[in-house]
């Protein structure tokens, strides 16, 4: 792809940086639009009959303009995923009942925020509690109260491989299982949620914190009553996403129908409190592995019965297990694989995407039972990966669970982490520790993985270059920016192609009005798919520019190059003319399009990075304690544009994976109640619990797309997770403890070396 001279494949300093560095950038809540605020009357109970809900009070404060319930704002229900049956479908406002802690009853609309905040607390909600369950394993047993009136039981999504062969680990010599745990997690994204609905008569502009506008346009309009094309969506300034702001919110619809209820602009700004209660969370699966193995190390098969949350409201997060089911065969030759998973309804928040969604929950589960695998028969972890790899002759491949690879080179990576750990004196210095009894506890943890990126249809994506008037350059992309880089990236191929300078190339994105499609950023899609079509459309502009340059120059199209802001005949960097010229004359000449070009760029399937990464950590055997010394990684996701990007990419992702291991969980009390519902409870990690991340690359191409580009935002988060949980099991091992649960807090240390 990158040529000699090249700026691809090098390290270029963000485009977006001094916005964000200096706070110009306008969020949301930034947008000064004369707009009414809402504030939202959440449900303290976390399942309960709907009496009454009195207004009047609220209705009575100063500066409101009104107050809404289901009784005087009639709004359809709203489904969380098209493939989850609508009798579970979510009422904004709630109708006789609410479902979890933070399900909304009313809405206040006031001139202030705070005006209605106070009104909301006037608001006076009659409940009748009924049973409440957090529990996604009781939600699945015999005998278990069904949440949902009508349904036969909790369970709202299943899938499985449909194995109907022997049983899987027919003829192991080790036979080892696990119940593994990957708890729920929130997204916790800097900005928390919002948006602004202004009604223009028969049409709106919507603007929201949102990784998908393209989409929120979509699952809105019919709410609103509204044709897509007349509701215009615009994500500004977005704070982060993670996931969970790919969803759709009912919050949004009840902003959009109160600003048409009332002729005015509508505002709402999420608090931290209600964030952690209202946005979409992560993970939440029990996975129960089974591992059968020879003596030699090699595997026999898996199985794996899997229960998922999807909280009150099934949305994108019930069909989750389908992804783990795809990667449930990882980094590794497995000759038998028996996979079933069934997602159940719980009174909890909703579950949607989290950095990973699906992938690192199956890398979770065969990483750790890999482990295990390797402590029965006596071998080293790294061994038995590499014994097991699919090897790079075999690709492509289609999976038995359905994947199709594209490109790996799995023991490359493994190589280049052990290598860069010091694998072999980190384990001579652990058997030095347990030799002397060390009250140091050393574990080193490792982890192999592959994962899916522009997954479940995702490959295809909207792209336009066009050259203006002055010579610059605009882009227009279907996915949205929130931190990645898009900018920088897509700059860059702009500049190799035509040679125009990057701060000469405007991104434009997330803006249904000036994109005519997309499908946003999510999947960790964006390079492989709208970078692939900035590379496609730019190509076609710059032959079209070539035969106007031979025109003007007198030369042959073969003779043309690329110049700096120029098109020049090769070897005679005078004999030039730039590209405002280029566009003038496109101009006059009426060449059809212009100097412009858009497609939708199809990579045919999606793509698979992968890597390998080495925790260790120390563990204070009297206190339990866990000090995470050193984390290496080593991600390949294909051909590297700007490495800067890249390892920008990869300790975000690490930070994020290291946090579910250590720290990060979503509790609930036996009532359903939220127990961690702050940042005082909830506890993430900051750069002072963290080390300074050892990452490096490989780079094996992806024949998909003519980037060579796989995804990185969420391989750090799926390769990070195993290595550390990995990592504190590992340091404990040989005292008898075979298995911690995540997080692994001081406390649950502390308690399984007790047990033992």
């Amino acid at each position: 792809m990158a040529s000699q001279g090249s700026i691809l494949g090098n390290a270029v300093t963000r485009k977006e940086d001094p916005g964000l560095l200096t706070g110009s950038n306008a969020y949301v809540d930034d947008l000064d639009l004369g707009a009414l605020q809402i504030v939202f009357v959440r449900s303290t109970m976390a399942h309960a009959a709907l009496k009454s809900v009195d207004a009047s009070a609220a209705e009575a404060m100063p500066g409101v303009s009104a107050v809404y319930t289901s009784d005087n704002l009639e709004m359809a229900t709203v489904n969380g995923f098209e493939m989850i049956d609508p009798s579970m479908n979510r009422p904004p406002l709630a109708v006789d009942r609410v479902r979890f802690v933070g399900d909304i009853v009313a809405a206040v609309v006031a001139e202030s925020h705070s005006q209605a905040v106070d009104a909301a607390e006037q608001v006076i909600v009659d409940y009748d509690p009924l049973p409440a369950n957090a529990d996604i394993e009781a939600a699945l047993a015999d005998g278990a109260d069904v949440l949902w009136d009508g349904a036969e039981s909790n369970v709202c999504f299943a899938i499985g491989n449909e194995y109907d062969g022997p049983d899987v680990t027919e003829g192991a010599d080790a036979v080892v299982s696990e119940r593994i745990v990957t708890q729920r997690l929130a997204g916790v994204p800097m900005e928390p949620n919002g948006c602004v609905a202004i009604p223009e008569g028969d049409s709106m502009t919507f603007y929201a914190s949102t990784q998908a506008a393209h989409g929120t346009r979509d699952g809105l309009a019919p709410n609103f009553g509204l044709e897509p094309e007349n509701l215009h969506v615009i994500a500004p300034w977005v704070g982060g996403g993670f996931g969970p702001k790919a969803a759709l919110y009912v919050e949004y619809v009840i902003c959009g129908r109160a600003a048409q209820d009332l002729g005015r602009p509508v505002k709402w700004t999420e608090q931290r409190g209600e964030n952690m209660v209202a946005m979409a969370q992560g993970r939440a699966m029990v996975m129960n592995a089974e591992l059968g193995v020879k003596d030699d190390g090699s595997i026999v098969g898996l199985r794996a019965r899997v229960v998922a949350d999807a909280g009150a409201y099934p949305a994108l997060g019930a069909i989750l297990p389908m992804l783990t089911m795809q990667l449930s065969q990882a980094v590794y030759d497995i000759p038998a694989i028996d996979f079933f998973a069934q997602t159940v309804v719980t009174n909890t928040t909703f579950i949607g995407a989290y950095r990973g969604a699906g992938r690192p929950e199956a890398t979770q589960m065969v990483e750790r039972i890999l482990d295990k695998a390797a402590n029965a028969i006596g071998m080293d972890p790294a061994e038995l990966r590499r014994k097991n790899y699919i090897q790079p002759e075999a690709f492509p491949l289609t999976t038995l669970v359905g994947s199709n690879y594209d490109s790996g080179e799995y023991e490359q990576a493994l190589d280049a982490v052990l290598e860069a750990s010091g694998y072999s004196d980190l384990r001579a210095e652990q058997a030095r520790r347990r030799e002397a009894d060390d009250p140091k506890l050393l574990g080193i943890g490792l982890s192999s993985y592959v994962e899916v990126t522009a997954p479940i249809g995702l490959h295809v994506e909207y792209g336009r270059c066009e050259i203006n008037d002055d010579g610059s350059a605009t882009i227009r992309v279907g996915t949205s920016s929130h931190g990645q880089g898009h900018d920088t990236a897509f700059s860059m191929i702009v500049n190799d192609m035509l040679g125009i300078p990057m701060d000469q190339v405007t991104h434009v994105d997330a803006d249904t009005e000036a994109v005519p499609r997309g499908a946003g950023t999510l999947g960790s899609r964006s390079l492989q798919t709208a970078g692939s079509a900035v590379y496609e459309a730019s190509k076609v502009v710059l032959d079209k520019g070539k035969q106007l340059a031979a025109n003007l120059l007198e030369a042959s199209v073969d003779d043309i190059v690329v110049g700096e802001g120029a098109l020049q005949v090769a070897g005679v960097p005078a004999k030039s003319v730039s590209w405002a010229d280029l566009a003038a004359a496109a101009s006059e000449q009426e060449i059809d399009g212009g100097l412009a070009h858009e497609l939708d760029f199809d990579g045919s399937d999606a793509t698979y990075p992968f890597g390998s990464h080495v925790a260790v950590v120390e563990i204070d055997r009297e206190t339990g304690h866990v000090d995470l010394i050193r984390h290496i990684a080593v991600d390949d996701c294909g051909t590297i544009l700007n490495p800067m990007l890249v390892n920008g990419q990869q300790h975000g992702g690490i930070a994020q994976g290291i946090g579910q291991a250590l720290w990060e969980h979503v509790r609930y009390d036996e009532d359903a109640n939220p127990v961690t519902a702050s940042l005082m409870d909830y506890l993430m990690p900051s750069a002072a619990e963290l080390p300074s991340f050892e990452v490096s690359n490989t780079e094996t191409a992806s024949p998909r797309n003519p980037l060579g580009a796989k995804g990185i935002g969420e391989s750090g988060t799926i390769g990070s997770t195993p290595a550390v949980h990995n990592a504190v099991c590992d340091a404990l091992v040989h005292l008898g403890v075979d298995h911690v649960d995540m997080p692994c807090s001081p406390q649950a240390v502390w308690n399984a070396l007790q047990s033992v």
